[in-house]
């Protein structure tokens, strides 16, 4: 019998590990969905309501990261490796710290979301969440690594795509907006909204790592 059958023996029979990462990632991915909901929202008091509803999904998250851990310190034998397990459960903690932390940021600092780098950004957190969310789902089992390695290539290439439009909105930012209030204010939305796709890379490189150890 090889390791990995010896392995698969001893997985904990009610894979916890499994469901709280299921619904942490299914978060995620709908804070993204409203976090570009938001962006096309031109009544300031329409995005505080999202906001609130952004905020109860980043406390859900916590509470679902916190028993992650507690989990963690409870069993003896887990899916995979500890480390990795507090490696993705940090990760996608960060991502929805920074989704909410762009939303919060709009309304702030009062700008008009209306803007093609916010909006452009708002989409591609929108589609890398997703494929996220896809990866993790994919965990419980590990019988197609297709659509696994499909997702983090896509989780990969949406996070340069990311890195474009932040380069290419700062240099448009700079050209063309007069108020130097304004172009701090949104090089800061752009720089958080950016670092939401790094955490998504994030996530990706240790699901990456997962699969290597015990596909």
């Amino acid at each position: 019998m090889g390791l990995n059958s010896i392995f698969k023996i001893f997985l904990p029979k009610d894979r916890i590990f499994y469901d709280l990462f299921e619904q942490v990632a299914d978060n995620v991915s709908l804070m993204s969905k409203k976090l570009r909901t938001m962006v096309y929202e031109d009544d300031f008091d329409k995005r505080a309501g999202i906001i609130s509803q952004l905020e109860d999904l980043e406390h859900s998250n916590d509470e679902l990261t916190h028993r992650i851990f507690t989990e963690l310190g409870r069993n003896f034998i887990t899916p995979f490796d500890r480390e990795d397990i507090h490696y993705l459960a940090s990760s996608l903690d960060d991502i929805a710290d920074y989704i909410y932390a762009s939303a919060k940021k709009i309304n702030f600092y009062r700008v008009n979301p209306n803007d093609s780098g916010i909006q452009k950004l708002s989409e591609i957190i929108e589609n890398i969440c997703e494929q996220v969310r896809n990866a993790v789902g994919e965990l419980r089992n590990m019988k197609d690594m297709r659509l696994i390695t499909e997702s983090l290539v896509k989780i990969n290439s949406m996070e340069n795509q990311a890195d474009d439009v932040f380069d290419m909105s700062i240099e448009n930012l700079f050209a063309t907006e007069p108020d130097a209030k304004e172009v701090i204010k949104k090089r800061e939305i752009y720089q958080v909204m950016e670092i939401v796709t790094d955490k998504c890379e994030d996530a990706g490189n240790v699901i990456e790592s997962i699969i290597i150890k015990y596909a």
